[in-house]
């Protein structure tokens, strides 16, 4: 498949002028949001700071965080930097964890997200000869309109399926001949499953590229994908405080993804101190967005973890690679003082025969010790095997846990399609500490 690239300007722009770009254009945003946010207006006055005090990316770091909390305070429109006349779309996060982030967008912000879609779409082999089928739900979820908009800026055929029904998805993928399907990661596993209880072969469908977000996903899942779907699997990244997918993405070579650093200022921080850290260092991403007209964000804190390679791609593009996330500073497990991300525990899941790309991690504190039992779907022939058999098979992989994780998990096997299946977001972790 030949390697596109759909804003070569902007994507193999060279670093001396794509950093001047970034000033010039992170000094409009600071004076927009000092001028038209009253909560960035007080906090920039609070640290003794004014737009005209940051002459350089290095001054970046003068300047105050932006966190969820922020947007909390000032629900629902008080983070907007333009009048609600200006602002034609406006999105939410679900708000399961209190009152939702509201986010808006103008004329501009929307073509400008159509845009940066296109981009890492077009990185994954997607033409204007695509049948995109957008297996997202739709609503207030800023996911499958962002891919919806990209496909239509691409000039790809668009079928705004949905999320769920998942029978219905593999008809229409048969039927209409999808050659591009957009959702979860989670969600194609599902997929891939019910085609092989209905006995469809993938080989006998169009399908050829699957773009998948929303959650973090292991190089051992993306496998499981490509081998049960028959396609290449490609990851992208976004939030919708930033702008929903469309912050970065994969091109063909998977070796991370392209951060759109024309439209995003990247920083990798210490979670716990707040510090900028040398090139290279795993830890928190805050962005700061250069060119969102309604709800531009300063330093925002994602809350991911991840690291930044500068180092250039064989693709062409001069964009910094960002990798794989590597769960979030806010909901990794503390277990025993140890940090525990899912996707470790995933990586040995996968990469053991007999279990399935399907678990659930329960923790809870028995007197003052913390536990961890890891709930895993195996194959209907471990399941069954002898009591002797399956408890060395149970001890084997305990063990491999143990060694990835460094602390101790009990594992307690399961019976295929036993555990709750999500055509959205995979629920992974129960954590009874908190109840």
């Amino acid at each position: 498949m030949q390697q596109q690239i759909w804003e070569p300007t902007y994507e193999c722009m060279p670093r001396e002028e794509l950093e001047q770009l970034q000033l010039e254009r992170l000094q409009a945003t600071l004076n927009r949001v000092y001028k038209n946010v009253t909560c960035y207006r007080n906090k920039f006055n609070q640290h003794g700071i004014v737009p005209e005090d940051i002459t350089s990316l290095a001054d970046l770091a003068k300047l105050p965080f932006t966190t969820k909390e922020d947007l909390r305070l000032n629900y629902p429109y008080g983070m907007f930097a333009v009048p609600l006349r200006e602002v034609i779309r406006i999105h939410s996060s679900s708000g399961t964890t209190g009152k939702p982030t509201v986010v808006g967008y103008t004329a501009n912000d929307l073509k400008a997200w159509a845009n940066l879609v296109a981009r890492f779409m077009t990185a994954a082999g997607v033409t204007h000869d695509d049948v995109v089928q957008i297996a997202f739900g739709y609503g207030m979820f800023t996911g499958a309109f962002g891919l919806h908009y990209g496909s239509e800026a691409i000039g790809a055929s668009v079928i705004p399926m949905g999320s769920g029904n998942t029978e219905k998805q593999i008809m229409i993928m048969q039927d209409y001949r999808t050659t591009t399907l957009v959702g979860t990661p989670s969600y194609a596993i599902t997929i891939a499953e019910r085609m092989e209880q209905m006995g469809v072969d993938p080989k006998t469908l169009s399908l050829k590229v699957g773009l998948f977000g929303g959650e973090p996903w292991s190089e051992a899942m993306r496998r499981e994908i490509e081998t049960r779907l028959g396609i290449i699997a490609t990851d992208n990244y976004g939030l919708s405080e930033i702008i929903g997918p469309g912050v970065a993405g994969e091109c063909l070579h998977k070796c991370g993804m392209h951060l759109f650093e024309d439209a995003f200022l990247p920083e990798i921080i210490d979670p716990d101190t707040g510090e900028i850290l040398p090139q290279g260092s795993v830890g928190e991403l805050v962005l700061t967005t250069l060119t969102k007209e309604a709800f531009p964000m300063v330093r925002y804190r994602t809350r991911d973890i991840t690291c930044l390679d500068y180092s250039p791609c064989t693709c062409g593009r001069t964009l910094v690679r960002m990798k794989k996330t590597m769960g979030r500073s806010d909901d990794m497990l503390i277990i025993k003082g140890v940090n525990v991300y899912p996707s470790q525990i995933e990586e040995v899941l996968v990469a053991v025969e007999g279990c399935q790309p399907h678990y659930q991690l329960v923790v809870d504190r028995k007197g003052n010790i913390d536990t961890l039992e890891v709930q895993i779907e195996v194959t209907e022939n471990i399941f069954f095997d002898e009591m002797k058999m399956q408890k060395a098979f149970l001890e084997r992989l305990e063990k491999r846990i143990d060694s990835t994780l460094g602390v101790g998990v009990s594992v307690k096997l399961v019976e295929p399609n036993t555990l709750s299946r999500h055509e959205g977001k995979a629920a992974r972790v129960i954590d009874k500490r908190k109840m």
